[in-house]
């Protein structure tokens, strides 16, 4: 069955693995989540988990969202996600926490990347530019996009500046380097998307396991 939890980004520090070779790896504050619905192919059409995360205040939730909380006797959650997969034991009120991953794992990680503004094709696309020399005039700008009268037009997907970032991103199949369940941390090897302190989903990779797996890390102050 596959899985997942809402968690809280805490930003990035390293340890050590047992060769002496040091790991990047990102802090997830996952959950606690509480299973908020269950659907069922039979009722719903497909078979869903929805998963809450984050109590608040019920000021902050529009009537309908407290309202579907309530009917359940749960309390107010600002954040739910559906993930689709069978329920199997789940039942609504189950609490997950940061031990249904374990170490050694694989798991991909959606956020809503950082924010960078307009941004031109150098920055946003990787463009080379133009020479560096005065005499150029051809620096930074994208170079010409136009047709001629036949089409006359723009191609869709021509790569132009625009904005940038502040999109939904997946990070495919990180390691899962260790899981504190006394402080609900869960330290993935590498980066994921967005800021420190946004909401990120870290799910059961669609991949599986990699060249990672198994290998024992220790914790280094960092």
């Amino acid at each position: 069955m596959s899985k997942g939890i809402l968690g809280v980004k805490l930003g990035m520090t390293q340890i050590f693995a047992e060769d002496g070779k040091v790991v990047p790896v990102t802090l997830i504050q996952a959950g606690p989540c509480v299973v908020t619905q269950i659907k069922t192919e039979e009722k719903d059409g497909y078979d869903a988990v929805q998963i809450g995360f984050g109590e608040v205040k019920e000021s902050k939730l529009s009537a309908p969202e407290l309202g579907h909380l309530a009917s359940k006797g749960l309390k107010p959650l600002r954040h739910l996600k559906e993930l689709r997969m069978p329920a199997g034991d789940l039942k609504v009120g189950t609490q997950l926490r940061a031990d249904i991953f374990a170490e050694g794992e694989r798991a991909d990680v959606i956020g809503i990347s950082k924010g960078k503004g307009f941004a031109g094709v150098i920055k946003r696309h990787g463009f080379a530019g133009g020479p560096g020399g005065h005499g150029s005039h051809f620096h930074r700008a994208p170079g010409s996009i136009g047709q001629a009268a036949s089409p006359s037009r723009v191609f869709k997907g021509t790569r132009l500046p625009g904005r940038m970032g502040g999109r939904q991103a997946t990070v495919l199949n990180l390691e899962v380097v260790k899981v504190r369940l006394e402080d609900d941390l869960i330290l993935l090897r590498g980066a994921v998307p967005g800021p420190a302190g946004k909401v990120v989903l870290v799910r059961q990779s669609v991949r599986g396991a990699g060249k990672h797996a198994g290998k024992k890390h220790t914790e280094t102050a960092g």
